[in-house]
């Protein structure tokens, strides 16, 4: 198996002839993916998405891929490739097109719709290609292939990458539903045909390769939402990801059975519905849908809520129905909600906080740990094994993955018989190089989280974050002084004043006279520049806060001279 070291060099020029892979997101982390090919001076970019942010990184709304290593050769770019229109695929096209809005971008109609809506909020009108499974297109020196492949929302593609290196075959997210909702079943017939005429590089989907056996049809959910609505006596409340269009076909499917209607809620979810409507992949029947307006007119047992919020995001619709913060929806007893949807990796915690605080309100809470509410959009490992030998590649680098699901993947590749050196392990920012049929790593680029809070763009830092999260778990507490600019000598003060740290006003009393003490002994010795005054008084206060309370908050000291 073959993996790059802890901090390999800048990689060398790219020998002629060869392909040159660099993945900027999607490894070590379920998110941010986009991967950049690099053939004969010209670039292509596979997907350009957003890693949503956890407890660590307080403050922070999105996580971006790092483009340092290419905004100089933005010109070089052919286009971006899209392979489906999840956020952690699609969700960065905006920053980057803020760079250089002309670049194409290429992709299925549903793909293309959903990130035209997220541009047009910045008004930017994009460059497109639209594609189809079976379709065929040259973006510069790249030949690409697209191939259908069934995943959790409609439209998804794979895509062969062919160069004079050698063909590449880029799965994105995919599974292999055999009775998939839409009819629309991954394309291995095409796959299989391109392993015969030869793969020597496959970039595959690790999401479940720790998980064994096939996935489970979409279809076996619509029965059991089926009997939750027949169950139910009041108010139904289902959330999902807003462009899982199948499983909100499912709801509305029941709802009309049931004599309910149904409201979207959360700006996501109308949105792309409408889309979906408009495109003809979700079913309506006319007066099924109606407005929040129409809910104060309708008995409990009579509506269906279609929620956003499956994740435990505190600022999507359902999180704010769980705290009590929703305009329109307020829990009660009688309510059942269904979250259908599996949880992603990392956002357990704020699942189940959001299941407490709504089981608190009195709702009946169904998820996929006591129900079969929600089948995964990715491929368990029985699943890997049969592309693995379907299409026989040369070399197979896993993607799409924490570290976990790397690695299992990678076992699969070499248990199908690819040989071990063969397997490429990655991290982000790692180049590797296709030469002579071999690929293997040969350098690295800078690949860091670049954060988004509100309109600020790599304004954040990880220092900050860690001020951030010292912020929160201790407090902050500001220390002041008036010093004699000629004697350092103290004339005013000191002040110690607190936020987040205690309630008792009194709490600082013993504090003053060390600081009082340090700053004499300071004066004595001639010491009157600020910069060192304050360090004193940052190291006296805090040496006395770690000695009575044993904790941590951040302590900012001010200096003032008159």
């Amino acid at each position: 198996m073959t993996e790059a070291h802890a901090e390999p060099g800048p990689p060398p020029p790219l020998p002629k002839g060869g392909l040159r892979v660099t993945p900027l997101g999607g490894l070590g982390a379920i998110g941010r993916n986009m991967t950049v090919f690099e053939y004969d001076g010209k670039l292509l970019i596979v997907d350009c998405g957003v890693l949503f942010p956890d407890v660590d990184q307080p403050g922070v709304d999105l996580i971006l891929p790092d483009f340092t290593s290419i905004l100089p050769r933005l010109a070089d770019v052919q286009a971006i490739v899209l392979t489906h229109g999840h956020e952690d695929h699609i969700g960065a096209v905006p920053y980057l097109l803020a760079h250089k809005p002309d670049i194409p971008l290429v992709g299925s109609k549903f793909t293309l719709a959903l990130v035209e809506a997220k541009l047009a909020e910045r008004r930017i009108t994009p460059y497109e290609l639209m594609v189809a499974e079976g379709q065929t297109e040259r973006l510069g020196p790249f030949e690409c292939e697209f191939f259908a492949v069934n995943h959790s929302i409609p439209d998804a593609l794979a895509v062969a990458i062919k160069t004079g290196a050698g063909t590449v075959l880029h799965t994105g997210d995919f599974k292999m539903d055999q009775l998939p909702l839409d009819g629309r079943i991954t394309d291995l017939a095409g796959m299989a045909r391109l392993g015969s005429e030869g793969v020597d590089l496959l970039l595959s989907d690790s999401t479940n390769a720790e998980v064994p056996g096939f996935v489970a049809p979409e279809r076996q959910i619509g029965p059991v939402l089926d009997s939750i609505f027949r169950d139910a006596k009041g108010r139904i409340i289902v959330a999902s990801f807003a462009s899982h269009v199948h499983r909100v076909q499912q709801v509305l499917d029941s709802a009309r059975s049931h004599g309910r209607k149904v409201i979207f809620i959360g700006r996501s979810m109308v949105r792309n519905m409408g889309i979906a409507r408009d495109l003809g992949l979700l079913q309506i029947p006319h007066g099924l849908v109606v407005p929040m307006e129409e809910v104060r007119d309708l008995r409990p047992d009579e509506v269906v809520l279609m929620s956003t919020g499956s994740q435990g995001e505190p600022m999507s619709a359902l999180g704010r129905m769980a705290t009590g913060d929703h305009r329109h929806i307020t829990i009660e007893p009688g309510d059942t909600i269904v979250l259908a949807s599996s949880l992603v990796p990392g956002n357990e915690t704020a699942v189940y906080r959001v299941i407490n605080q709504l089981a608190r309100a009195g709702a009946t809470v169904v998820h996929k740990d006591v129900a079969k509410v929600h089948v995964s959009g990715h491929a368990p490992a029985g699943e890997l094994l049969y592309l693995l030998n379907t299409v026989k590649p040369r070399n197979v680098m896993p993607v799409h993955g924490e570290w976990r699901h790397l690695r299992a993947h990678a076992r699969l590749a070499i248990q199908s018989g690819v040989p071990a050196d063969r397997v490429v392990l990655c991290e982000d920012g790692d180049v590797v190089d296709l030469v002579e049929g071999h690929a293997r790593v040969v350098g690295h680029v800078k690949s860091r989280y670049v954060y988004v809070d509100g309109l600020a763009v790599g304004d954040v830092g990880e220092s900050l974050l860690t001020e951030r999260k010292m912020l929160g778990d201790g407090g902050f507490i500001s220390a002041t002084v008036v010093v004699d600019s000629v004697t350092g000598k103290v004339v005013g003060g000191p002040t110690v004043s607190a936020k987040g740290f205690s309630e008792d006003p009194s709490a600082f009393n013993a504090v003053l006279p060390l600081v009082e003490e340090a700053l004499d002994r300071a004066a004595a010795d001639g010491i009157t520049d600020p910069h060192q005054l304050q360090q004193i008084l940052r190291r006296t206060v805090g040496r006395w806060v770690n000695d009575k309370y044993r904790r941590r908050p951040m302590i900012v000291p001010t200096v003032l001279e008159v």
